[in-house]
């Protein structure tokens, strides 16, 4: 049984607001994912205080950075003591990485159907492409190793490989699910809840 963890999804970036595929672009939160930020710190502080005893760990991208900074300035701590852990970082979207569906598409006509038909398996085209599953594999290193309570600021790929490890949720539902930038996802006692 892991130990309390809150996971937040960092703020809304431009690329979230168009529709581009992310991955590990180093993208930077927009005005409202600084508020979404602000509001998960506030929420946070209402929920554990100070988070005396708690680690904090962002992925390293800007975005993540960012968003937890904020996240620990609105809990009244100081914004820059958390760490990093390169297992965090999203899903590498290959070639795709920076494109729109609907540019994808425009360029070569069917080149997503077949992520639409297992998006949890599918490996984008390019040498850096990473399935979800690949994810998971990266991500559950560090997911099983958590011994003390946790506030993480990652990204909508990794909460999802959560959803599976934790819920063991079935992998299309996994892909599929919306992982929202303004709720704290609180995992306590093997259970999984959106606060």
């Amino acid at each position: 049984m892991s130990p309390l963890v809150y996971f937040i999804r960092h703020g809304q970036t431009d690329w979230n607001i168009e529709g581009r595929l992310q991955g590990q672009a180093d993208t930077d939160i927009t005005e409202r994912g600084r508020w979404q930020a602000d509001r998960n710190g506030r929420k946070l502080a209402e929920l554990i205080g100070r988070a005396e005893g708690f680690d904090f760990v962002a992925s390293p991208m800007r975005r993540t950075r960012e968003t937890m900074e904020r996240v620990r300035a609105a809990m009244g701590l100081p914004p820059e003591d958390y760490r990093t852990d390169a297992r965090l970082v999203e899903v590498h979207f290959g070639d795709w990485q920076g494109h729109t569906f609907v540019e994808l598409e425009a360029r070569r006509p069917g080149s997503t159907a077949a992520r639409s038909k297992d998006k949890w398996g599918f490996v984008p085209p390019g040498a850096q492409g990473e399935s979800y599953q690949m994810l998971l594999e990266r991500v559950r290193p560090w997911f099983e190793a958590l011994e003390r309570p946790t506030v993480c600021v990652a990204h909508g790929g990794v909460i999802r490989t959560v959803f599976r490890m934790v819920e063991d949720m079935p992998p299309r539902q996994a892909a599929r699910l919306e992982v929202p930038q303004d709720k704290v996802l609180r995992l306590a006692d093997g259970q999984l809840d959106w606060l």
